[in-house]
């Protein structure tokens, strides 16, 4: 008997800090997290914007930038876990990789080692190396190097391509679909090979790894079930959207090129030189690591694009009353319930 105070001690303090929130993966995360009863805490960097957090998660927040060594080891107080999803890829232009992906997940790294976080859990891609030509790729090899030399217990899981609602990949590919009339520029033919990944199966294998003591001091690859060419991905997405275009076959450099003056001349433009480098060599790692490694089957790709079907606009405009009037439905049904009970 003596023991459960300890034990309901362990759980009250147990808590998951988790980097990078806010991004398309964070949500689901967090979100899995808090499902399965785990005390959440968000990195935030500092931001005079509202950041994007799932609604209705219960979360601790810890606004302080990944350059602040200092509030970094404030914020491993009572941490047990780390997550640490954060990049700055998805800024394109404006990205400053060596400040967010390299020495930000340095610094993040040893301010968990010095406060004994007993997991450190990287989110990285598969192509990741120092020696690498793609700058996003580079960052990725030189973080998970400083994250070993940190002397945290880590498990870096390198993923192909994720795919799922408002990601930078196949929403980008719908965007620019959408944005080009007859013809859809596609590079080097589209011959490189992709292995997309459904977001629930990263996540899942993510809570699945705390679990599993093979997984502790490893690097792990895991892609989907199925190989595809980026140009059977965009037919497929033609498909599912009803949006036919010829795809004309461009050099990479001539598409660099062209995303270069786009990106500088059209605000928030949806393409980055850094999105095409995902798209530049082969992403795939065995078609069963999952299965092996996590004995979970991925779903499959054309299986998961409900999502890109764009809804009548009254359709979107019932989701948005949705959206707004269910905390409002819900305390109102709370305060009926109560009445009644009384």
């Amino acid at each position: 008997m003596s023991q459960i105070p300890e034990i309901i001690s362990a759980i009250i303090i147990f808590m998951i800090l988790v980097s990078g929130a806010t991004g398309f993966i964070g949500r689901v995360l967090i979100r899995q997290l808090t499902e399965n009863g785990y005390r959440v805490k968000v990195l935030l960097r500092p931001s005079p914007r509202t950041p994007r957090l799932p609604k209705g998660v219960p979360v601790e927040v810890a606004v302080v930038s990944l350059a602040d060594t200092r509030g970094l080891r404030a914020a491993m107080s009572d941490v047990d876990t780390v997550f640490h999803l954060a990049s700055a890829e998805s800024q394109g232009r404006n990205a400053n990789l060596f400040a967010t992906d390299i020495q930000g997940s340095e610094n993040l790294a040893n301010a968990a080692a010095d406060a004994g976080v007993k997991r450190f859990v990287f989110l990285s891609h598969i192509g990741a190396a120092r020696a690498s030509g793609y700058p996003v790729f580079k960052a990725k090899g030189i973080a998970e190097e400083n994250i070993k030399r940190s002397g945290v217990p880590y498990t870096i899981l390198r993923s192909s391509l994720v795919f799922g609602p408002e990601d930078h990949f196949t929403t980008t590919l719908v965007k620019l679909l959408r944005l080009s009339p007859f013809i859809f520029p596609v590079p080097s033919g589209g011959r490189t090979v992709l292995q997309p990944l459904w977001v629930e199966d990263l996540v899942t294998c993510m809570l699945w790894s705390l679990e599993k003591p093979e997984t502790l001091n490893q690097t792990i690859e895991i892609g989907g079930i199925e190989y595809f060419t980026l140009r059977e991905i965009i037919e497929t997405i033609m498909a599912v959207t009803k949006k036919r275009r010829y795809l004309l076959t461009l050099s990479p450099i001539t598409l660099r090129a062209l995303t270069v003056t786009l990106e500088s001349s059209i605000p928030n433009y949806s393409v980055s030189s850094f999105w095409l480098d995902y798209l530049a060599v082969n992403r795939t790692c065995s078609v069963d690591s999952m299965s092996r490694i996590f004995n979970l089957m991925p779903a499959r790709f054309s299986y998961r694009l409900e999502y890109l079907i764009r809804k009548p606009w009254y359709g979107r405009i019932l989701d948005s009353v949705r959206t707004r009037s269910g905390p409002l439905l819900s305390r109102i049904q709370k305060s009926l319930r109560s009445r009644f009970a009384r």
